[in-house]
């Protein structure tokens, strides 16, 4: 597919950083309970002290001839982790999903967590009760790679790889829409706090000279249609984010060899209008995030890659502050800021790592512990 392949590499020895780049070198941290036995696909952030995470672990089982097919697919299940980052320690796992989990989100204040498969469903988990889903949300044909739940934590979004967008009742699980769009492959959708509006971003598989993937698109949740559509680029959209105050909106892109590895900011108040480009990445930037403001410090953005490493910029002037590089990690593929000085960065190889941003007069990035 060349440009638009879309499928993870799980050889680490491919995401190399280049010798000279800007690094620093990874200081000594803290080993905590691990989280994971298997590479980590996404995190996010539940509280102020937990986070939730999940990729390609399992139940540990042996398969044996006497076992019923459901006991097997039991110890087959994916686990959903949520953890206590600043004690180390593991507070709950839930098993359901049948292959990799992909995306994750939280309806925080209500301890609702969402989580989206290659399986082709989204489970919900409630943090207060059992670990068995207390939802379940079926019906689209590929593997869903977007999931967002509403301001108002009464719908859910979920998007695919089957080209689909569908919008779900929490409390039923009935599905209330679903539009199709041609060569829409769905990579990540996010819900603008405090509006109707949802973002996506996707791979477009519409073959032409320049071979261009649909950057992002703006559906109304009221009648499910797409209201915006951001201009083309290149290379695949991997990730969105939105800014705390709903002005910005970032996305990432995957690329190699430094081209096509950028983050974009976008104003959302002026569809289509690109503020900034952050390049640097050697490899596809795999997320991007805004950190969450300080007072009397510049706006800053954090964006990690296949590269292994994750860059912190100044959100107006797109320059790179600071780069850590985390070696033998492979693809860093999911960041989860904490707070104004924490991110957590979930990664193929080396589990979940906790990052301190210190946004003194020269910003600087720290690995502190890893689980």
């Amino acid at each position: 597919m060349g440009k638009l392949q879309s499928k993870f590499r799980r050889r680490s020895d491919l995401y190399k950083v280049k010798e000279g780049a800007d690094t620093a070198l990874v200081p000594q941290v803290v080993q905590y309970e691990p989280a994971h036995t298997d590479a980590i696909n996404c995190v996010v952030s539940l509280t102020s002290d937990l986070c939730v995470s999940g990729g390609h672990d399992q139940l540990c089982g042996i398969r044996d001839s006497d076992w019923s097919k459901a006991a097997w697919s039991k110890a087959a299940s994916m686990a959903v982790v949520v953890y206590d980052w600043r004690a180390g320690k593991l507070c709950k796992s839930f098993q359901g999903h049948s292959r990799e989990i992909t995306k994750l989100c939280c309806l925080k204040g209500r301890s609702l967590i969402f989580s989206a498969s290659r399986d082709k469903t989204v489970l919900m988990w409630d943090l207060g009760r059992d670990t068995e889903p207390v939802q379940e949300f079926c019906g689209h044909e590929l593997v869903v790679n977007g999931v967002a739940v509403s301001p108002d934590g009464t719908k859910l979004c979920t998007g695919s790889r089957d080209n689909s967008m569908a919008l779900w009742d929490i409390e039923s699980g009935e599905c209330l829409q679903r539009n199709t769009i041609s060569r829409n492959l769905v990579t990540h959708v996010c819900w603008v706090p405090g509006s109707t509006s949802i973002v996506q971003t996707s791979e477009d598989k519409t073959i032409s000279v320049l071979m261009c993937t649909v950057c992002l698109r703006v559906w109304d949740s009221r009648t499910w249609q797409v209201t915006n559509t951001f201009p083309a680029k290149q290379y695949i959209q991997t990730h969105c984010d939105i800014s705390s105050n709903c002005y910005h909106l970032l996305s990432s892109s995957n690329g190699f060899g430094g081209q096509g590895c950028e983050a974009t900011l976008w104003d959302l108040r002026q569809p289509g209008c690109k503020v900034a480009e952050y390049r640097g990445h050697l490899q596809t930037t795999a997320c991007c995030v805004f950190v969450p403001p300080r007072p009397g410090c510049p706006a800053l953005v954090a964006s990690s890659s296949y590269d292994s490493s994750v860059k912190i910029w100044d959100q107006n002037t797109a320059a790179c502050l600071y780069t850590l590089t985390l070696d033998g990690s492979g693809p860093l593929v999911s960041l989860a800021p904490c707070d104004s000085s924490s991110l957590l960065c979930a990664s193929f190889n080396t589990g979940l790592h906790q990052l301190h941003l210190d946004q003194g007069a020269v910003p600087s990035l720290a690995e502190v512990a890893r689980f």
